[in-house]
């Protein structure tokens, strides 16, 4: 086998842009359980008592998951140019996704950061998401983005409706509330944590207006709450509904001409 067949060969299994079949290329799919492995290590390094009794068992998870991921990234490298979408490997290197994998391999030679380098790990779910737009899931995930841009006005539409709503109710209770509680409601700026948990019907606790007036004012914004959250969820509910009937009817219109 030579070189340039090789290369073809690691590029169809690596790169899901150059795979003939459908779906994640069973490279990609080990890709991804090494993904999970490194976030549910990020995660776990946080709790003490997990660090105290299985640091020998992490350190040596990441090793192994760092060789992996840079041998991975060294292949990438080599069969990037492959791709039409890269004339040269160094314009390949530039792109978002694979600075992104670069900083995750430097937080793992990188120990001055501590636990703090578990949120760039993190940041590799979005990997799981760029394979998962190019795999079996990317219809699924292209009928989500296309609800989201057919109904982005009226989304829009009902995030200015909560600030207004969440801005007036804030205003409200400053006026009413400032002088029994001016630590909770002394400017607008602090009543808007009170708002937020309102609106979102959280209702944490830790902030409540004490006068007959405010708690009437508090009642109402309770029950508009309601009504917000409940708002750009519907408006979602029906542009995915549309979108998965209009995905149907192309998928038989498309039936329909082979057959003929």
């Amino acid at each position: 086998m030579n070189t340039s067949s090789l290369r073809h060969r690691v590029s169809a299994a690596i790169d899901p842009e150059m795979r003939v079949q459908s779906g994640l290329s069973p490279f990609n799919r080990v890709v991804v359980a090494g993904i999970i492995v490194l976030i549910a290590i990020a995660v776990l390094e946080t709790e003490i008592n997990v660090i105290r009794h299985y640091a020998w068992t992490m350190e040596g998870l990441k090793l192994g998951l760092f060789l992996f991921f840079g041998v991975e990234y060294g292949l990438r490298l080599w069969v990037a140019t492959l791709n039409p979408k890269y004339s040269t490997v160094w314009q390949f290197a530039r792109t978002p996704a694979a600075l992104l994998d670069l900083v995750v391999l430097v937080t793992f030679v990188t120990p001055f950061l501590g636990l703090e380098a578990a949120v760039f790990r993190l940041l590799q779910l979005t990997r799981i998401l760029r394979l998962a737009r190019l795999g079996r899931y990317s219809r699924a995930l292209n009928l989500l983005f296309d609800a989201f841009r057919s109904r982005a006005t009226e989304l829009l539409l009902s995030g200015m409706l909560a600030f207004g709503l969440m801005l007036g109710a804030a205003t409200l209770l400053y006026l009413v509330e400032r002088e029994a509680q001016p630590e909770a409601f002394g400017s607008i700026p602090r009543a808007m944590w009170w708002a937020v948990e309102t609106l979102t019907t959280v209702g944490y606790g830790d902030v409540v207006p004490i006068t007959p007036l405010g708690r009437f004012l508090a009642a109402l914004t309770a029950l508009c709450g309601i009504g917000i959250i409940a708002l750009p969820t519907g408006v979602l509910a029906g542009a995915f509904s549309d979108a998965i009937r209009r995905a149907r009817e192309d998928r038989l219109h498309e039936h329909t001409h082979a057959r003929e």
